[in-house]
């Protein structure tokens, strides 16, 4: 057997128990979607949002890619926050980065991963640029690449800050609030690290008038 095929597998075994523990499951589900959160997470295949945060399908729509990054020119996570912010009616965006992050660790180094990936590396560079002395300062490799990781959801967190659709959406409803968290693959703990409530300020030069 295929290793896809045991995918296959799997998913009819879960289906099955789905509907043996509720007939309705699937036709409730079907017409159902109101998450209270958006999940801006990492690609890694070890930090699911669902199961760490002991969730169901419809109550946190998700978005991830490499190193949770949140980047202006990204028409993909702006599409899915314009859809989540105006249309689901999130009141929480959550950032989630997680300590070991493979993006994390391969921004820090001087080694060519080819046009892509460099370009969307660039981005966690730049916040270690921001932050360069404090992380110098660290000799203990573990321990920086686990500052840069906070640090970077702490950006992202200001990027999210930084677009139309957030100060829109403060502006108009007060909502949502933003949440900065790191996951522990060692442990399986959530840390907060930061919080902007609906409204805080930000620097005067990011913010949009006349929304």
């Amino acid at each position: 057997m295929n290793s896809y095929e045991k995918l296959l597998l799997e998913n009819k075994a879960w289906a099955s128990g789905k509907l043996a523990e509720n007939p309705g499951y699937f036709d409730n589900l079907a017409h159902l979607q109101t998450p209270e959160f958006l999940w801006i997470g990492c690609s890694d295949s070890r930090v699911p949002a669902n199961e760490i945060t002991g969730t169901q399908p419809g109550e946190i729509f998700v978005h991830r890619n490499v190193a949770n990054l949140v980047i202006n020119t990204d028409v993909n996570v702006l599409s899915v926050l314009d859809f989540a912010v105006n249309h689901l009616k999130v009141k929480h965006v959550i950032v989630c980065g997680h300590y070991g992050c493979g993006g994390i660790k391969a921004a820090v180094t001087k080694t060519d991963f080819k046009p892509v990936l460099n370009m969307w590396l660039r981005n966690i560079k730049d916040v270690y640029r921001l932050h360069r002395e404090e992380l110098d300062g660290i000799k203990e490799e573990e321990k920086r690449t686990d500052l840069l990781t906070e640090l970077n959801v702490k950006e992202q967190m200001l990027n999210l800050a930084k677009t139309s659709i957030i100060q829109r959406a403060w502006q108009k409803e007060q909502r949502p609030d933003l949440h900065g968290w790191v996951y522990g693959l060692h442990d399986g703990i959530i840390k907060p690290i930061v919080e902007m409530k609906a409204g805080t300020d930000i620097d005067p030069l990011y913010e949009f008038e006349h929304l």
